[in-house]
């Protein structure tokens, strides 16, 4: 045994088993020392490692303050020394208790003596710290060169083969940054290639400067590409040659730029020559070059032209603006006129541009022709401003004479006077004598009303036989009526049509302006409105408008001479407000919801025209066409995919209607619809007649799959019994009580007690008229399955509310 081990021995005998030095000698060591099993078993250490790694004797913990990565790699080379491997060569990395990175270098060797290893560790952090950011700057580096856009190469002086390629430089080549390196130049670009710039790189190895060439060749498309190669010489402190650095640039986009611009000349050259609009280069305002057809156009010889100021071709009146334009160099294009050679003013339109030609910058002026469009222009603005038949203004024009001279009216102006004329049973000449006698006679009565008017006032012909008359400069009401007692005997005159002598009379209804309306739609409605008053009075009359009398006349009258034709003309539309899921947002149906699109009034709402339609029994067949139109509507959007109930409101005329069940599954086998696509809405009042023949009606209703709803409900008198023996699918809260959620306490239990009582009896409950977050958050809260209002979207057209559904879903 040696001093150290005997020395051990002495203070610690449980050292004799291992023949290893006390732990009080082992603190006398220099350096780092441990000795340890090959278990892995830290059977020693002293005092300096312990103090550096924070390791305990006797514990095989050591080894988790080790990378992970490192437990097997150590584990096994410990394991070694049964094999016959007398020393241990390791680089240990671990994390001190302080949270510090080390790096330690570990030297063993076995003692068979004690069968253990005996290492000796120097701490190598300051040089692994360096080779990490060696590495890293390494890594920066190649990502720097892998990514500028270039192709970037080093080549050894000796033999001229690669040591560095960056990507780009490697991939161009056919080669990989990894197997391009330690191939020589001629490996790499192949012996053509070298043979071609072998001469450029003897020539950095002789003068020992940069050369710079270019090469055209074909990419691997088979399309022109250009390259731009620098090879730098990489020069020792004495001027020895070391390498070289090889840089390549594509400039294929800089030669098929300067190639463009040379066929870009050309093509301006037979351009100009093939071209029919006239062109017109100068410079700096004196014209240098012209083509044929400005020639053509002005009149003037090529010689005559060219030298001469383009500003003298512009008309004098157009002078000043051709010249700013000159001046400011814009590109833009106007219109103007030229002159030509023998003074005759032509409409052109100029277009201005800056161009190079030739190296030189120039403007160039492309003068085009437009008489033919301005006068093609003036034909189509008199068209658009004039009614074809009785070349009368039209509507448009009309409107916006009447709104200019609103705009221009002053206070003690005189009144305008606006005369609505509409022709009593113009129709039925239409339908006995046929339109072309029709149309005679809206021409006679065209020249009859012009013949009456004073050269100051205007008539346009409004629409179909109705007539527009504007009065300027109306001393008082008794001028007016004078006027239109004029036009009333003028336009009843007997006119021959057909072989037969015919007379119509005129109704006329007069708005003044400022007294009955400020601006052009309120004239217009209140002198119909008067207009339908004179009708309701007889006919064949004048009357002013009067808002007492001539509201409830208008309504009456629009039912029965406009409503009654509305279906024929075509003037009804659904729109479709979406029904959405409380629980995911989804769009699970539609109400349908008419609108009617009035001649004068424009687009109205149900409110507006559906209580006079039930008055006057006119719901029938507008119910009629709303259900059919629904089910049209349901068949075109399910052939496009999109499945979605339409709810349709039912009046109760309609489903008290004998036959209406037999009617309404024969409209479903018409369209081909399922009876799934139609929910049917009915009002409570509609369900407190004969319980037993409701419910039977209800129960073949649903028999075809048709659902059923309760709109508006809380708003009736229904009765609890009632309901609960009625095959209802679901129940809507009226907007009436929606709309003073969440605020009002009495709305909130009566919108509670509906949903609960819905519920109750297996029906889900819809709330429309939602219109804000508030109100949605709260009936969602109480339970509410569907939401409809104007929150999630407005009642939209048929193709708007297929828009939305795409829209939604994808949002969904």
């Amino acid at each position: 045994m040696t001093a150290i081990t005997t020395a051990a021995v002495a203070l610690d005998p449980s050292a004799r088993a291992l023949a290893i030095p006390s732990v009080h000698d082992w603190d006398r060591l220099p350096g780092m020392m441990m000795a340890v099993t090959p278990e892995a078993r830290l059977v020693a250490l002293n005092e300096p490692l312990a103090l550096r790694c924070g390791w305990r004797r006797g514990s095989a913990d050591w080894l988790d303050t080790l990378d992970a990565d490192l437990h097997s790699g150590v584990r096994s080379a410990l394991a070694n020394a049964a094999d016959g491997h007398g020393s241990l060569d390791l680089e240990l990395h671990l994390e001190r208790p302080d949270g510090a990175n080390l790096w330690l270098a570990c030297d063993g060797r076995w003692n068979a003596d004690s069968q253990t290893w005996l290492c000796v560790l120097h701490d190598i952090t300051a040089r692994k710290s360096t080779e990490v950011a060696l590495l890293e700057q390494t890594t920066q580096l190649r990502v720097l060169a892998d990514n500028v856009p270039a192709l970037i190469a080093y080549y050894d002086a000796q033999d001229f083969r690669c040591s560095f390629a960056n990507r780009r430089y490697a991939q161009a080549l056919g080669w990989t940054t990894e197997n391009i390196v330690g191939r020589t130049a001629a490996e790499i670009v192949g012996e053509r290639g070298w043979a071609q710039i072998r001469p450029y790189i003897e020539a950095v190895v002789e003068t020992r400067r940069q050369v710079s060439y270019e090469r055209e060749m074909l990419d691997a498309d088979g399309k022109p590409q250009w390259l731009e190669v620098d090879v730098l010489p990489n020069l020792g402190e004495h001027g020895e040659l070391y390498g070289a650095f090889v840089r390549v640039t594509d400039i294929t986009k800089h030669r098929l730029a300067e190639r463009a611009v040379r066929e870009s000349e050309e093509r301006l050259a037979k351009f100009m020559d093939a071209s029919v609009e006239g062109i017109l280069f100068h410079r700096n305002g004196t014209v240098i070059d012209v083509n044929g057809p400005i020639l053509e156009l002005t009149g003037y010889s090529r010689d005559e032209a060219i030298g001469r100021r383009s500003t003298d071709f512009v008309a004098p009146d157009q002078f000043d603006v051709a010249l700013q334009v000159l001046k400011t160099g814009a590109e833009t294009a106007f219109e103007s006129v030229v002159m030509s050679k023998a003074g005759e003013r032509i409409a052109v339109e100029l277009i201005t541009r800056s161009i190079e030609r030739g190296g030189e910058k120039l403007r160039l002026v492309i003068v085009r022709d437009i008489r033919e469009r301005l006068a093609a222009q003036a034909r189509i603005h008199h068209l658009a401003h004039h009614d074809a038949l009785t070349g009368l203004p039209n509507r448009t024009a009309f409107i916006q004479q009447l709104e200019q001279l609103t705009l221009t009216h002053r206070a003690g102006d005189a009144p305008i006077a606006l005369l609505f004329i509409d022709l009593d049973h113009f129709k039925r000449v239409n339908d006995s004598l046929g339109h072309l006698a029709g149309d005679q006679l809206l021409k006679t009565v065209t020249a009859r009303i012009t013949a009456g008017l004073r050269g100051g006032d205007l008539v346009a012909r409004f629409g179909g036989d109705e007539f527009m008359v504007l009065l300027t400069g109306a001393a008082d009401r008794e001028v007016i009526q004078q006027v239109a007692d004029k036009l009333l005997i003028a336009i009843e005159q007997p006119v021959e049509l057909a072989g037969r002598l015919i007379s119509v009379s005129p109704s006329i209804g007069v708005a003044v302006f400022p007294e009955h309306g400020h601006t052009p739609a309120e004239l217009i409605q209140h002198a119909d409105a008067a207009m339908y008053l004179a009708k309701s009075r007889g006919r064949a009359t004048v009357q002013f408008f009067d808002p007492a009398v001539a509201s409830e006349a208008y309504d009456a009258l629009v039912v029965e001479s406009q409503l009654a034709h509305a279906l024929e003309a075509g003037a009804f539309e659904l729109h479709y407000q979406p029904q959405i899921r409380a629980s995911d947002g989804a769009l699970v149906g539609v109400e349908a919801l008419i609108r009617w699109h009035h001649p004068v009034r424009g687009l109205l709402l149900p409110d507006e025209f559906i209580p006079v339609a039930e008055q006057r029994r006119l719901m029938l067949p507008i119910g009629q066409w709303v259900l059919c139109e629904a089910m049209r509507c349901a068949r075109r959007w399910q052939a496009e995919g999109l499945h979605l109930p339409i709810a349709v409101n039912l009046s109760n005329m309609q489903f008290q209607q004998r036959g209406f069940v037999e009617a309404l599954a024969e409209l479903l086998e018409h369209e081909q619809v399922e009876g799934t696509a139609l929910e049917l809405e009915l009002t409570e009042r509609m369900l407190m007649d004969d319980l037993a023949e409701v419910k039977a009606a209800l129960g073949r209703i649903k028999a075809m799959g048709i659902r059923i709803a309760i709109d508006d409900f809380g708003t009736g008198y229904s009765s609890l019994g009632h309901l609960k023996d009625l095959p209802i699918d679901r129940v809507k809260i009226d907007r009436s009580f929606v709309q003073d959620l969440p605020h009002r306490p009495d709305a909130c239990a009566i919108a509670r007690a509906i949903v609960e009582l819905g519920h109750s009896l297996g029906m889900s409950v819809v709330a429309e008229g939602v219109e804000t977050r508030a109100q949605q958050s709260f009936l969602r809260e109480l339970g509410c399955d569907e939401f409809q209002g104007l929150l999630l979207s407005e009642p939209l057209p048929e193709a708007g509310l297929r828009a939305w559904a795409l829209r939604h879903a994808k949002r969904g």
